[in-house]
């Protein structure tokens, strides 16, 4: 067995792909009589900045001999990658022997991968040492991605699916011809094994991409059967060649299990905390709020973070805004400039009561402050009284919440998936 792994060989503005160039070189192996037993698409840190689109590499599992291997994936990267765009840095890396016994390192280093930054230097460096025939293009930062993908079949322990559907190449960059409302219809039929292919409140069909590349429309899920159905069901322009991907989408693989200590730019954290802010709506419709460590007595302890909740999120703002200061939280997104982009968060606790002003038993009108640690009084009717304790009305229930499909990243795990530790609040 051998692996063939690649990454950053497409364009934020010009498009392709690198899962069709996967395709390609996949048919490419098969034309000249090796087995492809299995393509893999590894989302990678979606904080790291140098990452072209989606920051996503790819693998193949093939029979191929190493050295044809590697003629063959050079040869498809200098034929599909999108050099004209000058971040477009091309990787490849082909590694001999089964990809669920890599050495450790190798799985370690693409777990820490989806998680972490690596550097080019260690890259190399890890890909000498084992043996691995390798070659970038125009710097070949995409050697990085493509040693994680290399050892992401070994390192990670979590799988989905993403069969996808690609139009004729010279298509790109025209309008896509898809039926929304068959997309809709599928997406009805295959839920909750396939997630994510709408977003049935703002009505947009999540699965049909905008930039201008190959992918015609790519089904995701947890059964490889079910997507390529559901797929089958949407009527579009001709498809030109598919392919299923398993994958680390949707896994929540990025995640680091923090404390606010611990939380830094560059990397996505779960913590757990306090609102010690009440949500603000910001100019151009961003939500935030001050979040910090918890104690019982006391949510103004030293420490803590801002959370932000885009306004690309939608609705998920308006859960935002229900907060109140007190509730306790887990939230969960990546953390940048000292502020934590929020992807989904867990209510474990809210505020059920609050102090008020009361209200002269006398005149019924609202009493005034009589000073500092003195209650208050009617100014009028001369009467006293201590603060009196409300009960508020919360929209919100104790769980979990997300942002829609629409503004999900690739790699966060959806709550339709299960798995998590209180009830959810699926967005659909």
């Amino acid at each position: 067995m051998t692996v063939i792994a690649l990454d950053d060989t497409d364009s934020r503005e010009r498009g392709m792909c690198s899962t069709y160039l996967a395709t390609r070189l996949a048919e490419t192996l098969v034309d000249a009589g090796s087995d492809v037993e299995r393509r893999l698409l590894v989302r990678l840190n979606p904080a790291i900045e140098h990452k072209t689109r989606g920051n996503a590499a790819v693998a193949l599992h093939t029979s191929c001999a190493p050295s044809a291997a590697f003629d063959h994936a050079c040869r498809a990267v200098e034929r599909w990658s999108e050099f004209e765009d000058d971040r477009t840095s091309p990787g490849v890396v082909v590694a001999p022997g089964d990809p669920s016994a890599v050495p450790e390192p190798i799985a370690r280093f693409a777990r820490d991968a989806v998680r972490e930054r690596h550097s080019l230097d260690a890259a190399l460096s890890l890909a000498e040492e084992h043996g691995y025939d390798h070659r970038g293009w125009d710097g070949g930062r995409g050697r990085i991605g493509a040693l994680a993908a290399v050892g992401a079949w070994a390192g990670m322990d979590e799988w989905t699916y993403e069969h996808i559907s690609y139009r004729a190449f010279e298509r790109c960059g025209t309008p896509r011809e898809v039926d929304a409302e068959t997309v809709f219809a599928a997406a009805d039929w295959g839920y909750p094994t396939v997630w994510d292919t709408v977003d049935r409140v703002e009505g947009e069909p999540v699965c049909v991409p905008n930039a201008p590349g190959p992918i015609l429309y790519g089904v995701r899920g947890d059964d490889p059967v079910r997507c390529r159905e559901v797929a089958e069901r949407i009527e579009s322009e001709p498809v030109d060649r598919r392919a299923t991907f398993v994958t680390n989408q949707g896994t929540d693989a990025h995640l680091h299990d923090d404390d606010f200590g611990s939380l830094r730019d560059g990397r996505a954290s779960r913590v757990s905390g306090v609102v010690t802010s009440a949500p603000e709506t910001r100019r151009g419709g961003h939500v935030f709020f001050g979040f910090g460590p918890s104690s019982e007595t006391d949510v103004d302890d030293e420490g803590g973070v801002d959370c932000v909740a885009f306004e690309p999120t939608k609705r998920f703002r308006d859960r935002v805004r229900s907060l109140r200061r007190g509730d306790r939280l887990t939230v969960c997104g990546e953390v940048s400039a000292g502020t934590l982009k929020l992807e989904k968060f867990a209510v474990r606790s809210l505020v059920r009561v609050e102090r008020a002003t009361p209200t002269c038993p006398d005149c019924g009108r609202t009493m005034k402050s009589a000073g500092a640690d003195q209650g208050y009084r009617c100014r009028d009717c001369k009467t006293r009284s201590e603060s009196v304790v409300e009960e508020v009305d919360r929209i919100l229930e104790p769980g979990w919440y997300e942002v829609p499909p629409c503004a999900r990243r690739h790699v966060a795990k959806p709550l339709v998936r299960g798995g998590f530790d209180a009830p959810t609040h699926p967005e659909r």
